[in-house]
């Protein structure tokens, strides 16, 4: 899978407060994205774009920018859930890792199994009619459910941190999800103009998370 577009429909908590809203997702292999935060009217609520390493934040309603961090620290500061895009999309397809390699597996009662893979993640699985079905995982810092399948991918993702100082429970509602489709390569891009500056601490300061 080269990319992957989808809509997600976001509700929870982090930090103690609430975060509900609509978002469109894009990947592109390994390791660019695009996510826009969906506003009831007018612009957007916020347009994050470019690869693992150097991402830009653009807050249109505020005429503000942040360039130049990582785009794990801009999701963690707007979210909680600081996962690189090659992370997110294996969560969000769930591969709970980018290069899922399994190290050992065990049978367990009731029909399920689980896959431990390199990197310290743990994959549990279901057994169904027509094989086995991913229905949770561990990750370091993370327990993620997939209550819900739509074909090959989850419909509904559940992700909620280990760490009792984040208190981050969020699930996504994944729809309208479309695998190796064509992407324009400006999706990766913001334009930016005339937006006064912003750095990271400012959104950390902001965001769900301000005070912890």
């Amino acid at each position: 899978m080269r990319t992957l577009t989808a809509e997600l429909g976001l509700s929870g908590r982090a930090g103690g407060r609430a975060l509900r809203g609509r978002a469109i997702v894009g990947f592109e292999r390994p390791a660019s994205i695009r996510l826009e935060g969906v506003a009831p009217f007018g612009p957007p609520a916020f347009v994050l774009a470019g690869s693992g390493a150097n991402a830009t934040l653009l807050l249109p309603r505020d005429n503000r920018v942040l360039r130049g961090a990582r785009a794990e620290d801009i999701l963690g500061a707007l979210t909680g859930v600081a996962l690189s895009p090659a992370d997110l999309l294996a969560v969000l397809t769930g591969c709970v890792a980018a290069m899922p390699v399994a190290s050992a597996g065990r049978l367990h009662q009731n029909g399920w199994a689980s896959v431990d893979l390199e990197g310290g993640a743990t994959l549990f699985l279901e057994r169904e009619a027509a094989g086995w079905q991913p229905r949770a995982a561990r990750r370091p810092g993370w327990q993620i459910e997939f209550p819900e399948w739509q074909g090959s991918f989850p419909a509904t993702v559940r992700l909620r941190s280990t760490d009792p100082t984040l208190d981050v429970d969020l699930t996504a509602s994944v729809s309208q999800l479309e695998a190796n489709v064509a992407v324009d390569p400006a999706a990766f891009t913001v334009a930016v103009t005339d937006e006064l500056p912003m750095t990271l601490d400012e959104l950390r300061d902001a965001g769900p998370l301000r005070g912890q």
